[in-house]
């Protein structure tokens, strides 16, 4: 009896490995998403050692998120620059990988998607200006900059998410808030095309009307008159300069929450062949993918004979649908929409989606590895052949782990406000009639630009399976 007990035991300890990362974290996930940001703080304090886990730089990211939430600026960038900072040397454990293939991918570090590293330095850049830091928040630009290029670089088909649209347009804010109008142009100017051209293309998104207004603002400011003909023409828009007697607001709605990362998982047959080559199929999906075995590797060809279907797992991301899906600003008697200037949710599903090729490649080949082992342990042993089957069963998960506190959406806006302490009330709105308001109150400067951010936490209960209060 003493194999069955060692069996159950083994199962009890790996079923609770097979949690999500959202399910793994719940109480801070329900602190969070509740807005008790109070909590959710007290969550991490006390889950310090995941700051030296595999997943830390998710840690660091939500560490940030809550202390920016909270008015802790400086302490919210310390976090974030320790994200960035693992970004930068971020370098495969190569031990770490082999384990992997022989359990499931969070043996491995968590490195960060794309769009991650460079919603971070948003949030840097953004925390900066709160604190009235402007050169702080132009090297977060130049940061920027620089992941930009990598990214471009990275990836030379034209069909996959290399250029960010609504990083380039915060660059240009942050640059034309400093004076720098020239720079701001420039970025504005790359906001545009990128807007027109892959956003389009990749997520049918086009450049806000607010961002056309900047950019033939700072073109006019630089004196480039044939730009401003150009583009007024292009944008069917007249520009008028008009004297800034007092301040201006730059007012970023984060709304609702990103997308999680789930399991799913299909069943493949075997079709064996010659040479050590093996075919993986499933007629369902129209999936056929090849797997060589060297020559050499007699036990688990032998392994592989034995085997006819298998499970793999694979990631895949769930929407958290929004409640509010427009907004206006108000001030002084005039309303200004609040445009969406980056759909965080299209981006992670492009991301995942555009890399899904290689994660059935990898996870095939984890299940291949495990299974032929498996098969030849049981010619031996069959008893010692069935605990490793058990153990790859419970281990045959994907990687579920994704910053999970970014917004679904990123709207903005552009307010001119006159000196001095300024009322402006934000007005939310639902496809179904629900509103909400919501009242600020801003100390404005003449030639100065304020900056605030508003996170909306609201979404639809029957459609979030996430959902958790």
């Amino acid at each position: 009896m003493r194999f069955p007990i060692k069996i159950l035991l083994l199962s009890g300890l790996l079923l609770a490995s097979c949690a999500t990362y959202y399910q793994m974290n719940y109480e801070f996930n329900q602190s969070f998403e509740a807005g008790d940001l109070e909590q959710a703080a007290r969550v991490l304090e006390k889950n310090k050692k995941a700051a030296e886990g595999k997943a830390r730089f998710l840690y660091f990211l939500n560490q940030g998120i809550v202390q920016s939430l909270l008015g802790n600026y400086e302490i919210s960038n310390e976090a974030f620059e320790q994200a960035y900072i693992f970004g930068e040397d971020y370098r495969m454990n190569y031990l770490n990988e082999a384990a992997s293939l022989l359990t499931n991918p969070t043996m491995t570090e968590y490195k960060g998607e794309d769009h991650e590293h460079l919603l971070l330095l948003y949030y840097k850049a953004i925390n900066y200006l709160k604190l009235g830091d402007y050169e702080s928040a132009l090297v977060e630009c130049r940061r920027l900059n620089i992941r930009l290029g990598t990214l471009s670089d990275k990836y030379k088909n034209p069909d996959k998410y290399k250029k960010d649209a609504f990083v380039n347009n915060l660059m240009g804010i942050i640059y034309e808030a400093s004076g720098d109008v020239n720079n701001a142009f420039v970025a504005y100017r790359n906001a545009y095309e990128t807007y027109e051209g892959d956003y389009k293309k990749l997520f049918g998104m086009s450049a806000p009307d607010q961002l056309k207004e900047d950019l033939l603002r700072t073109a006019y400011l630089n004196g480039f008159s044939d730009e401003v003909r150009r583009y007024e023409e292009v944008f069917g828009m007249k520009f008028t300069p008009s004297p800034r007697n007092g301040g201006e607001l730059v007012f970023f709605w984060n709304n609702g929450l990103g997308p999680v990362k789930a399991e799913w998982s299909i069943n493949f047959s075997v079709i064996h062949g010659q040479g050590g080559l093996v075919t993986f199929a499933n007629s369902d999906y129209g999936f056929n993918f090849p797997f060589f075995l060297e020559s050499n590797e007699e036990d688990k060809k032998q392994g592989l004979a034995a085997l006819e279907f298998f499970r793999v797992a694979f990631p895949k991301y769930v929407e958290r649908p929004v409640l509010f899906n427009s907004a206006t600003l108000s001030a002084n008697g005039k309303k200004y929409n609040l445009e969406a200037a980056e759909d965080v949710n299209a981006i992670a599903f492009k991301c995942l989606q555009e890399r899904m090729l290689a994660e059935f490649g990898k996870s095939l080949l984890r299940v291949a590895l495990k299974k032929a082992a498996e098969y030849s342990v049981r010619g031996e042993n069959q008893d010692l052949g069935a605990a490793i089957g058990l153990f790859n069963a419970l281990t045959e998960k994907a990687d579920t782990r994704n910053w999970q506190t970014i917004p679904h959406t990123i709207y903005y806006s552009r307010v001119p406000l006159p000196e001095g302490e300024q009322k402006v009330q934000l007005n939310l709105a639902s496809a179904t009639g629900r509103t909400q308001q919501q009242e600020f109150t801003f100390d404005v400067r003449k030639g100065k630009t304020v900056f605030h951010v508003f996170q909306s936490l609201e979404d639809i209960p029957a459609a979030n399976p996430y959902r958790t209060w």
